[in-house]
């Protein structure tokens, strides 16, 4: 958007001075003043991303809401879901392809227990129905993973075809999408 204003001002003699030629440029599109969440522009990319790529980090705004849109897109594709936050998830590869032991607190005279829990995606994945796409890994606070943990994420899919994995790993002015193994320092040929 480019502007040219003419201003007139009155000096302290009373005679007008004239200022022309301000030029204002701004990177404003559309959907700025509409809402880019209710445009939906991106997410014939969102979808295509995520069966290219698998494994994807997302950064939304602070004021949350925006990923129940792009996380409803994928149900309505077929995939079910398996939602985790990262922060009781403990190690990664254990909890979801390893059979792993939870120690349940105790409180007081209890004695101290220890239950085996199987292994989170492969128990989801023996549970889906025959017409679903997939299992999608919804990791909500993925910003305190390690690099290690990130890069277990990123290799997943290669390991548990079915699986793809969405990891919130912060925050952004508008709903954003990178490849997990960019985040993680994956290379391309690392991953495949």
């Amino acid at each position: 958007m480019t502007t040219t204003t003419s201003t007139t001002a009155t000096g302290r003699r009373g005679w007008r001075q004239h200022r022309k030629g301000t030029v204002v440029r701004c990177g404003i599109g559309l959907e700025d003043f509409i809402g880019g969440d209710l445009l939906k522009l991106d997410l014939g990319r969102w979808l295509s991303d995520v069966e290219e790529h698998k494994a994807l980090a997302i950064y939304s705004p602070h004021e949350g809401g925006y990923e129940g849109r792009y996380l409803n897109r994928l149900r309505y594709q077929g995939y079910q879901f398996l939602d985790l936050t990262a922060r009781g998830l403990g190690d990664p590869e254990t909890t979801l392809t390893k059979v792993h032991p939870v120690c349940p607190a105790h409180i007081g005279k209890q004695p101290i227990a220890r239950w085996y829990f199987p292994p989170e995606v492969d128990y989801r994945l023996s549970l889906l129905p025959p017409n679903a796409k997939g299992l999608v890994v919804w990791i909500i606070e993925a910003k305190v993973l390690s690099k290690a943990e990130l890069q277990f994420l990123a290799l997943l899919p290669s390991l548990r075809p079915k699986v793809r994995v969405v990891a919130e790993c912060g925050n952004w002015r508008k709903f954003m999408w990178k490849p997990l193994k960019e985040i993680s320092g994956l290379t391309a040929n690392e991953g495949a």
